[in-house]
């Protein structure tokens, strides 16, 4: 059975002078887990990575790798290899030979050696390319000869920092299940640090979610996103509108809202601490709203006009005005093939606007 504490983050902070990069931040990795860390530019992700590898010493807190503390063991001590941004390869290499560097230093024969490289082209399927340089082979198969290096040392823990940001987005979708793939065959925990939200939600089994230093929730991508447990995690994750809203009270399980900005009252999934007339916010994620020209029977319906609208293709996007003024986003499937036909509405249209109370989220914080 996979340990669930096979790393351990107990109470760590960084701090650069006055400045606190990461603040008491605790977590606990199981082997063999695919765990992203989430966050914008300059919210500690990277810094607690640098602390995982042994880049960067915690100012506070422990470190567990495995069971054993990592305070004071250097880098090239630790069971971790750390694949960089930039991949890091060596341009004046082969692919056989940027994959061999990272065994220069194990205490293996030339057979041994030459048997690992072999062992790795084939994982990452790069075998016709191993006499290739470098710079002869595209983005996707430099990401994968970065990875088979890093592979190459049966490493513990693997921390890979923005590991696609390189590629395209075509490229960087099929190389999402390309790294899901070799993480399941090879069964090495990854720590992948990403400011890229469905990246983390595509790859990982959980998310930390960061901001300003801090963990704001942990869980799996469907809890971060249909239970975001704070303001900052729903409107991080995914695309919401959210209204100002009072609880006044609960029926049948669930709670009653008066929304000012819906002039009605809305009923929406209870939720553990709300009390009766608190202000909370109600957010909606847009492709929880359905939009119709007629009166839908549902329990919460609202009325409004369409302001804007955008056709990516596969969806459109809906801006509605409601009599308040109160402008709410919704995204629609474009089911139907053809131009007009694809709209559920147009501009100017009077639409119904409609939500199940499962889909109504209710944040205190």
């Amino acid at each position: 059975m996979a340990d669930a504490d096979f790393l351990r983050i107990e109470g760590v902070s960084k701090s650069f002078g006055a400045f606190q990069a990461v603040r008491d931040v605790t977590l606990s990795v199981a082997q063999g887990e695919i765990f992203a860390l989430l966050g914008g530019s300059g919210c500690g992700k990277t810094t607690l990575l640098r602390m995982l590898a042994g880049f960067e010493e915690p100012t506070a807190g422990r470190i567990y790798l495995d069971g054993k503390d990592m305070a004071g063991v250097p880098p090239w001590l630790r069971p971790v290899h750390m694949m960089f941004q930039s991949y890091a390869l060596f341009p004046h290499m082969t692919v056989e030979t940027n994959i061999a560097y990272g065994l220069k230093h194990e205490e293996m024969t030339k057979a041994d050696r030459a048997d690992r490289v072999r062992e790795m082209l084939d994982l990452v399927q790069l075998t016709p390319f191993a006499k290739r340089k470098a710079h002869q082979i595209s983005g996707g198969q430099r990401q994968r000869v970065a990875l088979a290096r890093a592979l190459a040392r049966h490493p513990k823990l693997l921390l890979l920092d923005e590991p696609l940001a390189a590629l395209d987005k075509k490229l960087r979708e099929h190389t999402q299940f390309e790294l899901m793939s070799i993480q399941e065959r090879t069964g090495v925990t990854f720590i992948v640090v990403t400011h890229d939200q469905e990246e983390a939600m595509t790859l990982a089994d959980r998310i930390a979610v960061m901001d300003k230093g801090e963990v704001r929730q942990v869980g799996s991508p469907t809890e971060v996103y249909e239970f975001p447990a704070n303001r900052f995690v729903a409107s991080f994750i995914g695309s919401i509108t959210t209204f100002a809203a009072t609880v006044l009270g609960r029926e049948g399980g669930q709670l009653r809202l008066k929304v000012a900005d819906f002039g009605t009252e809305v009923l929406a999934r209870d939720v553990p601490g709300i009390t009766e007339g608190q202000a909370v916010t109600l957010a909606l994620r847009l492709e929880k709203i359905i939009i119709s020209q007629t009166r839908p029977e549902a329990a919460n319906v609202v009325e409004g006009v369409v302001k804007d609208l955008a056709y990516f293709g596969k969806d459109s996007l809906y801006r509605i005005t409601l009599p308040s003024g109160a402008l709410v986003q919704v995204h629609a499937v474009n089911a139907r093939r053809g131009d007009e036909a694809a709209r559920v509405a147009d501009w100017d249209d009077r639409v119904w606007l409609s939500f199940e109370p499962g889909a109504a989220i209710v944040l205190g914080d």
